[in-house]
């Protein structure tokens, strides 16, 4: 009987130090000129003349309609998408039916279609030209250059986030105590609250922490259904270009630094919960 010595893997762990050097550096390099310094200049610049111009550019009426204006589109867009993806994730993760294929690949269709064509799709359909324009004009009903077409724009932007982080939670989790709930005389809605709803709330967390960040930083879907109204319809990320066309670099800056922050806050929820609850970071398709 022959024997054969196993071969020894070789890990990362192993490499040279001056590889690990080299990989560090270029990784920190990277940070550094795409993520530190970018930050550093939007604070720097809106702080440039002083804690007194950033704050009063933040509190001109414009500005202060841009941000009423997102966080209201960001707490339409959010709950709305967290129902969608716990339906999607649900019917896909438990459930076997026709077009299960279909719906997936449309649960990924906004991170391939550009946002600038969604939103002109918007337009094609609710605009005064579009499908329903006519009807809309008849009934005086405001959709495109209005909250309801920034908020679909919005929905449409970010509504795969949570679906695509419970999916594969659920699909690991499998449907073993939810078919034992169900044996037991649970109801689907008993099923769903008793026992699903606590296997993936923080996956829940997860994904609408995502979204909601996206939401607030939406750019080119907004864009073309918004009108760029000024004092109506524009949203922070258009105000600050706004602002920035017109070389109010200090308000341009200020209203992005506030977008910074809201940003970083996100960021820092989303650590705090990883770190927490290390098992809700899923493998999620994008």
């Amino acid at each position: 009987m022959s024997t054969q010595t196993p071969v020894r893997g070789h890990y990362a762990s192993e490499d040279p130090l001056w590889v690990k050097v080299v990989v560090v550096t270029l990784v920190a390099l990277f940070l550094t000129l795409l993520l530190i310094l970018p930050l550093v200049t939007v604070f720097s610049e809106a702080l440039k003349r002083g804690v007194g111009p950033a704050l009063e550019a933040l509190g001109t009426y414009d500005a202060v309609s841009a941000i009423k204006l997102t966080l209201t589109a960001a707490a339409i867009a959010v709950p709305l998408n967290a129902v969608f993806g716990v339906c999607a994730a649900w019917a896909i993760a438990k459930h076997e039916f026709p077009g299960k294929s279909i719906l997936i690949s449309l649960i990924d269709l906004p991170f391939s279609v550009s946002p600038v064509v969604a939103g002109l799709i918007y337009v094609l359909v609710f605009g005064a030209q579009g499908w329903f324009g006519e009807f809309l004009l008849e009934h005086d009903w405001r959709i495109i250059f209005a909250l309801p077409g920034i908020v679909l724009a919005t929905i449409f932007v970010t509504f795969p986030f949570v679906a695509r982080e419970l999916i594969p939670l659920m699909q690991a989790q499998g449907a073993a105590e939810e078919e034992a709930a169900v044996s037991m005389g649970a109801g689907g809605l008993t099923t769903f609250w008793r026992v699903t709803a606590p296997n993936i709330r923080l996956g829940l967390l997860y994904g609408v922490l995502l979204c909601n960040a996206r939401a607030m930083g939406e750019f080119g879907a907004v864009s073309v259904v918004s009108g760029h109204i000024r004092g109506l319809t524009d949203t922070m990320p258009l105000h600050v270009e706004i602002l920035y066309n017109e070389y109010d670099f200090v308000g341009a800056f200020a209203v992005a630094g506030l977008l910074c922050l809201l940003a970083l806050l996100t960021l820092v929820a989303k650590t705090v919960l990883e770190m927490l609850h290390p098992g809700v970071k899923t493998r999620s398709a994008h």
